[in-house]
């Protein structure tokens, strides 16, 4: 493929989160961090140039599973249950599925982009922001927070005009127009001379009908697990493919820049040690 073929190529992206937006709980009570609910919030976005590929061995995958014998009463396997019988969900699937899962996505050429924010650093705004303006409510929904993740994850897209974006459904009603607003949110400079691309279609849809959402979530769930947990081999194994993650909230002196946010991708890896201050292994999430 030719320099010129790249950038016309068509291009799809699958977005979607992980953890959850929650800061407070009834009456007010700080829940974010605790067991049960996510100190980080993280969107994610994975590029794929061949969707049939990919989906025609995601479903090949699951019909062998189904009829392996070795997870016959498996209970996520039953298709009464639709979860890993109707489609790939890292956090639902049993190891042996995930693992195989793994392996075939390493096999396609697909490249992950992330953004994420450390919820407690999210708190301390949204309680000062409170002290400021008492009619100030943080939106429980998390809308305006993904919103926002969003603008960062596709802020660059230069040079890429024939694409098409798909979102998992956040909630009971899709928000398309809000992601468009916010996939053309101008970020960039007017002296930068740079045409913001348009995305040629952007829709909302659910796992089960986008191979490419089951295949982010996986994503998604290798950096949630090193966020949260301190756990590094699935990371380790998905980082050939990941292009970039951009963390918001650094600590503090936690590594040899100086701005609070930053980027982590191939020539400055994300480790434990690069990004000091992530969750134990003993997180409940």
């Amino acid at each position: 493929m030719t320099t010129q073929d790249k950038h016309t190529a068509h291009v799809t992206w699958f977005v979607d989160e992980a953890g959850d937006p929650t800061l407070f709980g009834k009456g007010g009570k700080v829940v974010a961090a605790t067991d049960g609910c996510s100190r980080f919030f993280i969107a994610g976005k994975l590029e794929c140039r061949d969707v049939q590929a990919l989906t025609s061995d995601l479903d090949r995958l699951r019909s062998d599973l189904l009829s392996d014998p070795f997870f016959k009463d498996v209970p996520s396997l039953d298709p009464a249950r639709k979860r890993t019988a109707v489609h790939f969900h890292a956090k639902d699937d049993p190891p042996e599925v995930r693992f195989l899962v793994y392996k075939l996505l390493a096999k396609h050429d697909l490249r992950f982009v992330a953004v994420v924010r450390d919820k407690l650093r999210l708190l301390d705004y949204a309680q000062q922001r409170r002290r400021i303006d008492p009619a100030y409510r943080y939106d429980p929904d998390g809308h305006e927070l993904y919103d926002e993740l969003t603008r960062h994850l596709f802020s660059r897209m230069h040079g890429l005009n024939h694409h098409k974006i798909v979102f998992a459904q956040r909630g009971h009603k899709p928000r398309t127009k809000a992601f468009v607003d916010a996939i053309e949110h101008d970020t960039i400079p007017e002296k930068s001379g740079l045409a913001r691309p348009k995305p040629t279609e952007v829709l909302c849809s659910f796992p089960k009908d986008h191979a490419g959402l089951q295949a982010v979530d996986y994503y998604l769930w290798a950096l949630q697990r090193f966020y949260e947990r301190s756990e590094v081999r699935y990371l380790n194994f998905v980082w050939p493919q990941i292009l970039e993650v951009l963390d918001l909230d650094l600590p503090q002196g936690a590594s040899q820049f100086k701005q609070q946010s930053t980027v982590f991708n191939q020539e400055h890896p994300l480790t434990l040690e690069s990004r000091a201050g992530v969750g134990k292994m003993d997180r409940e999430i």
